[in-house]
């Protein structure tokens, strides 16, 4: 993982500004190396501010240490107490609900394709599978794609890659250009859809860049304004898609919904745009023209259930002839 850059300077000497930024970066990344599950406490005075660095997509414990490491006082004398017996805790405490060995899926989810994903679940745990659905929202995207490299999963139900249009266009929740590349890169079978990629995710409407005034926006509540990706950009955002997929080192099936890629792009909402769809799949279809990568095209709604359970029941088909089971 890339080293954090440090925050703006706490007021102490440079020595010390370096020391304390420093040793809590170093630590940090290597508990982000260990397996999930494993316990991991970091006691530190950079875990009142923005600890985003610092944690990642993994199950890092954070504790504000209130003084200064610089010694043994009685102030950090019961913080670093707490601290030993939080991680001992942790360490020896029996792990809730007991043992599941059933293969696991990952599943990304947005609430505008929520009955999709819904439907899907049902279908995989049908079939066998324990499913974990991870919000697509910018963090969320990043502990999937954690997941999918840590060896843990058995397939990846990719039916919202949406956190790739805030990439492309600027919104407050991408995951990084790293999106839909883990799973590839470590032969995971994948079943994807180009869920969500009709918007771009913003603040309140105030917060929205003025670059973007002008454009088709949707507020869908006081904290959350969308907007509408255009035409040029759902192009792009197949061809950087269709990229991904490409370099895939294991199998990938494609799922194109023609009637719309989420609960705003359905005949008659705000965001119905087809001709701009069109050109997302066109970009698809002729990105992975010739690689292994199936596609599969229906004239279906992603949030309708016939196309939830297909891709459900295609993946289910590619892990068992990789040698997983269900």
């Amino acid at each position: 993982a890339a080293r954090p850059s440090p925050p703006a300077r706490c007021g102490r000497c440079p020595s010390a500004y370096r020391s304390c930024w420093g040793g809590s970066a170093i630590a940090a990344r290597a508990m982000r190396e260990m397996p999930l599950g494993v316990p991991k406490l970091l006691v530190s005075t950079m875990a009142s501010g923005d600890v985003s660095p610092y944690v990642g997509a993994k199950d890092v414990t954070l504790m504000y240490s209130v003084v200064d490491i610089a010694g043994v006082n009685r102030v950090s004398r019961r913080i670093l107490g707490n601290a030993a017996a939080a991680v001992a805790g942790m360490a020896t405490a029996p792990v809730a609900g007991g043992t599941d060995d059933r293969p696991l899926v990952a599943a990304s989810m947005f609430g505008v394709t929520t009955p999709a994903v819904e439907t899907a679940r049902a279908r995989l745990e049908e079939l066998g599978y324990e499913v974990l659905v991870f919000h697509a929202t910018g963090a969320g995207g990043r502990a999937l794609e954690g997941l999918a490299g840590s060896g843990m999963l058995a397939g990846v139900l990719d039916l919202t890659t949406t956190e790739l249009a805030d990439d492309l266009v600027g919104g407050v929740l991408s995951a990084g250009a790293d999106r839909l590349t883990a799973a590839g890169a470590h032969g995971v079978p994948q079943a994807v859809a180009p869920g969500a990629l009709d918007m771009v995710n913003f603040g309140p409407r105030d917060t929205v860049p003025d670059r973007f005034e002008g454009r088709d926006l949707y507020v869908h509540n006081p904290a959350v304004t969308l907007m509408r990706t255009t035409t040029e950009e759902m192009a792009e955002l197949g061809r950087r898609v269709a990229g991904k997929l490409r370099a895939a080192r294991g199998p990938v099936a494609l799922y194109l919904p023609r009637r719309g890629v989420s609960a705003l792009d359905a005949d008659g909402a705000a965001f119905r745009r087809p001709e701009a769809d069109a050109a997302c799949f066109a970009e698809l279809a002729a990105g992975v023209a010739g690689s292994s990568v199936e596609v599969v095209d229906l004239d279906l709604h992603i949030n309708d259930p016939e196309f939830a359970r297909a891709m459900a029941e295609r993946l289910d088909r590619m892990i068992k002839a990789q040698g997983g089971t269900a």
